[in-house]
């Protein structure tokens, strides 16, 4: 079995009103990853990604760009403990 791990992300630049949440939870689904994405209060987005560790960093990676229409000027990562209390892709608002 591979090894799973957590991360959590903030993502910054012109990634709200871009349809970046929901491409988010559509690529964790096709990655197999589990965890949420929120816009937050000062423009940027927040992740919490647990699964595979190959998946999670597929889809880290995919955040660096994210959908079309983003502009990403950065993604923190943090590593997280793995709980495996997750479940699913949510998109919280």
């Amino acid at each position: 079995m591979a090894d799973v791990i957590a991360r959590h992300l903030i993502i910054t630049g012109r990634v709200q009103g871009v349809f970046f949440r929901l491409e988010t939870q559509r690529a964790a689904e096709r990655f197999g990853v589990a965890g949420w994405v929120r816009n937050r209060a000062d423009g940027s987005v927040e992740a919490f990604l647990e699964g595979e560790d190959q998946a999670v960093e597929a889809l880290t990676q995919w955040c660096r760009h994210g959908p079309p229409r983003a502009r990403v000027d950065a993604v923190k990562v943090e590593a997280r403990s793995y709980e495996g209390r997750t479940k699913g892709f949510e998109v919280r608002y």
